[in-house]
């Protein structure tokens, strides 16, 4: 099924490839790219950071030197990027690619929020608070999520049901929200999606679970091979910024701290992917527009 929506640029489409991690998305977007002489629009909110690169499975070099990526490195982790900055600029870009005479366009990756994003546009949220958001994500460090949730759920039950309360980030933006405005975070999330000047067609690729998680498993194994750990010593003096609190790296900076081994930290890479594919599934389970394709 494709999402159509009412155009003012022909028919352009913009074709989106999605689907959990290590499920064997960047593949497959190099082969629709050059079918469609396409250059290849990353949806990643992660891989846009050029301080990191092995954690966040970046396509190799020969892989970036086949077709032109956008949003691959191209942002720092010491600058603050939201969902609604990436809108702003993919949406830039798509017009931009369309203007030029592109009629397909391939945009792939594993980030729910930033796809829906651009297809849907998001709620109009208040700036953020860079100082509360600071003092909540050091709280979520040394108490750990549950006490985050709890708070944000006598604060706005609604978004305690709506919210990945899993994703220590998501809560403390929801807990910011509530806190800055004194309204609950829900509140803010009442306008229609927006209806984007092109066509969107979904795609999504899936495996079995017991063949994405030993695709997963192996995937951390290969990037501790080629240099995961000293990637993670070079960040671990920022390990406080939002960006690195992603899975792949906070579970290793307490190796580094000697607070349990690297087999063990492996372990926890290993099962926080797994769970991390399993909550993309979750979320991507809800739309029905997303033709799936197992691989």
């Amino acid at each position: 099924m494709v999402t159509g929506m009412t155009c003012t640029m022909g028919n352009k489409k913009l074709l989106i490839l999605l689907g959990p991690t290590a499920v064997g998305k960047t593949d497959m977007s190099l082969s629709l790219a050059q079918q469609y002489d396409s250059p290849i629009i990353s949806c990643d909110s992660r891989q846009l950071y050029k301080e990191m690169s092995i954690g966040t499975a970046v396509p190799s070099q020969e892989q970036l030197s086949q077709v032109k990526h956008y949003f691959i490195q191209d942002h720092s982790i010491f600058d603050l990027y939201t969902a609604g900055k990436y809108e702003i600029e993919a949406l830039a870009l798509i017009e931009k690619l369309f203007e030029q005479g592109h009629d397909t366009l391939v945009m792939t990756g594993g980030s729910g929020f930033y796809i829906d994003a651009v297809c849907n546009g998001l709620d109009d949220f208040p700036p953020a608070d860079l100082t509360l958001r600071a003092q909540l994500t050091e709280r979520l460090a040394k108490e750990g999520v549950e006490s985050l949730r709890m708070e944000l759920k006598s604060l706005d039950p609604l978004s305690y049901e709506q919210v990945d309360i899993a994703n220590g980030q998501r809560v403390v933006r929801a807990l910011e929200v509530c806190l800055m405005t004194g309204r609950p975070f829900s509140s803010f999330k009442t306008h229609p999606d927006k209806k984007r000047p092109f066509e969107i067609e979904k795609r999504g690729l899936a495996r079995p679970r017991e063949v994405l998680y030993e695709r997963i498993n192996q995937r951390v194994l290969q990037m501790i091979d080629e240099g995961l750990m000293e990637e993670v010593r070079a960040l671990s003096p920022h390990r406080q910024l939002t960006a690195l609190q992603t899975v792949g790296y906070k579970e290793l900076f307490p190796v580094l701290d000697g607070e349990y081994s690297l087999e063990r930290g492996i372990e926890l890479v290993q099962r926080n992917t797994r769970h991390y594919a399993k909550r993309q599934m979750t979320w991507w389970g809800r739309d029905k527009s997303i033709i799936w394709q197992e691989i």
